[in-house]
């Protein structure tokens, strides 16, 4: 009897953006090309959402990514590789 292996969960990814981020833009260009699903979020519709990237990364801008639990200020595609398991 073999054992299926089951399929690899990806992690949660939400991305925190805003109108005209060049960088909020290759960030989604990179989880489409890597076929990461992620949820995009407006801090300027959503004002929780701001105060929350501000605790956590120290409010240093957009775009800030949120892998499970770990914050990401900017879009550092090493980071973001390492902490998905993008090799």
């Amino acid at each position: 009897m073999s054992e299926k292996k089951q399929p690899k969960r990806q992690k949660r990814v939400a991305l925190f953006t805003g109108p005209g981020c060049v960088w909020c833009v290759k960030a989604k260009q990179f989880f489409k090309k890597h076929k990461i699903r992620f949820n995009e979020i407006d801090i300027t519709k959503d004002k929780k959402a701001a105060a929350d990237c501000k605790k956590h990364t120290g409010g240093g801008g957009i775009p800030v990514i949120l892998i499970e639990n770990k914050w990401i200020s900017g879009f550092n595609e090493p980071l973001i590789k390492r902490e998905l398991g993008i090799k």
